[in-house]
C-alpha cells in the first residue's frame, strides 16, 4: 500500500513525487511512456516570467516564477542554471505589452550587451525587449532527480477503483491518495466537464560553435550555448495530437520551421547540426489557468445539488467529489515554472486539507458545465 500514486511522470507529477518524498511518503508514479517522456520532455524548460499588461494569469505565473527560481537552485542545482533571458517582441502589439510591463514590473531588469545586441538581425533590433534574470532547466534530469526514491512503473493506467479506503490501480497497486497528472492525453477519469487543449511541441537540440550566453525568447526560445550545444524550441501545433491524428508527425517540416523562426531573430550560423529532436503533447485549460485540486463527481453532483449550481456565484465545497483523488493539469507553456509552486499548493491542500484558490479549482469547469445543462 503506497501513501500516494501519481500517474504521469512530466514536470507536474515529478514535482508533486518530490513535495510527498520530503515528507518520507511511500509515492509511486506510473508513466507510459518515461520520465519527461511527453510535453515536458519536448520543452525548452525556461523559467521566465509572463509579458503581458495584467490579469490573474500573469499573476500566478510570476508569483511561480520567483519561487521556482529559488526553488530550483536550493534543490536541484545540477540540473538548473541561471540565464539572462532576453525576450524581444514580434509585432507592434507586443511592443506596447513590454513597454507596459517594464514601467510597472517590480522585477530587477537589466539591458543586454551590445555585444547579443549585435548578433540579433536588423528587425530584431528594431523591436522592444526586456531582459532580466531567469533560469533554465534541463528537463529529463531534473525530472528523474525529482523522482529518485518513488517507485516508477512504466504502464499505461487502466483502471482505477475505489475500495472503501484505498485506490487499487489496474487490479494489482494500491494507494491511499491518487493524484492525475496526465497532461491531454487520454483521461482516466471519465468526467465531461474536464477538457484541455493539447498543444504539439518540438524542440531540436543543434551542435554549434555559435556563441550564445543568454536564453533569447522571440518567435521561438534559444538556449544558451552550453558545451556546443544549443537548444531550438518549441514550436506550437494545436491542430496535431497522436492520439487524434492517423499519419505520423512530419519532423523534418517541424526542424525546418524551428530554424527558420530561430533565423527571425539571430543571424544562425552554417554550422548548425541537428542532434536531437524532442516532442511531446503539452496541456492548457481553454481558460488559460492550471488546475489544481479535487474533482466532482458530477452525475452525483447534478443529482442531489441543483440549487447549489444555479446560483450565480456557487459554492464549490457544496458540490461532492471524488474520494482522495486529485489533479494537477493546464499549465501550457509554463510548466516547468508553475509545476513547483502548483505541486506545493497541492500537498497542502491534501496533508494539510488547505483551501486551494477557486480560480485554479477544477470545479471552476463542472460549474460553467452545469449552467449550460439546465
Amino acid at each position: 500500500m503506497y501513501d500516494i500514486a501519481i500517474i504521469g511522470a512530466g514536470i507536474n507529477g515529478c514535482s508533486v513525487a518530490y513535495e510527498f518524498l520530503q515528507e518520507n511518503k511511500s509515492v509511486l508514479i506510473f508513466d507510459k511512456d518515461g520520465v519527461a517522456s511527453g510535453g515536458s520532455g519536448a520543452a525548452g524548460a525556461f523559467i521566465s516570467p509572463k509579458f503581458s499588461k495584467a490579469g490573474e494569469l500573469k499573476e500566478i505565473i510570476n508569483d511561480a516564477f520567483l519561487y521556482s527560481m529559488e526553488y530550483y537552485e536550493q534543490n536541484f542545482a545540477e540540473a538548473f542554471s541561471k540565464a539572462q533571458l532576453l525576450h524581444i517582441a514580434k509585432d507592434e502589439k507586443e511592443d506596447e505589452i513590454l513597454r507596459v510591463f517594464k514601467e510597472k514590473t517590480a522585477l530587477l531588469l537589466a539591458e543586454p550587451t551590445s555585444e547579443v545586441r549585435e548578433r540579433l538581425t536588423k528587425e530584431a533590433q528594431k523591436r522592444e525587449y526586456v531582459s532580466l534574470q531567469a533560469g533554465v532547466v534541463d528537463a529529463q534530469k531534473m525530472c528523474q532527480l525529482m523522482i529518485a526514491g518513488a517507485d516508477f512503473v512504466k504502464e499505461r493506467v487502466e483502471d482505477l477503483l475505489w475500495e472503501d479506503a484505498y485506490w487499487v490501480i489496474n487490479e494489482t497497486y494500491a494507494a491511499k491518495e491518487i493524484v492525475l497528472a496526465t497532461g491531454a492525453y487520454k483521461r482516466i477519469v471519465d468526467e465531461p466537464y474536464i477538457e484541455l487543449r493539447g498543444v504539439w511541441g518540438h524542440r531540436i537540440d543543434v551542435k554549434t560553435a555559435m556563441h550564445n550566453e543568454n536564453s533569447i525568447h522571440q518567435f521561438v526560445s534559444i538556449s544558451p550555448n552550453t558545451d556546443g550545444i544549443v537548444a531550438i524550441g518549441a514550436t506550437h501545433n494545436v491542430h496535431y495530437h497522436p492520439e487524434i491524428n492517423k499519419e505520423a508527425y512530419d519532423r523534418e517540416a517541424g526542424r525546418a520551421e524551428l530554424l527558420q523562426k530561430a533565423s527571425q531573430t539571430l543571424s544562425l550560423p552554417e554550422d548548425i547540426e541537428i542532434i536531437e529532436d524532442y516532442t511531446g503533447l503539452r496541456s492548457g485549460s481553454f481558460d488559460y489557468m492550471p488546475l489544481v485540486g479535487p474533482l466532482v463527481l458530477s452525475k452525483e453532483t447534478l443529482k442531489c445539488c441543483q440549487k447549489k449550481i444555479r446560483v450565480k456565484k456557487p459554492d464549490y465545497k457544496e458540490f461532492l467529489y471524488y474520494p482522495h483523488l486529485t489533479m494537477i493539469n493546464g499549465s501550457g507553456g509554463y510548466g516547468f515554472v508553475l509545476a513547483p509552486y502548483l505541486a506545493k499548493i497541492l500537498k497542502a491542500y491534501i496533508s494539510e486539507a488547505t483551501p486551494i484558490s477557486d480560480r485554479i479549482a477544477p470545479a471552476r469547469f463542472f460549474a460553467r458545465w452545469a449552467k449550460k445543462l439546465s
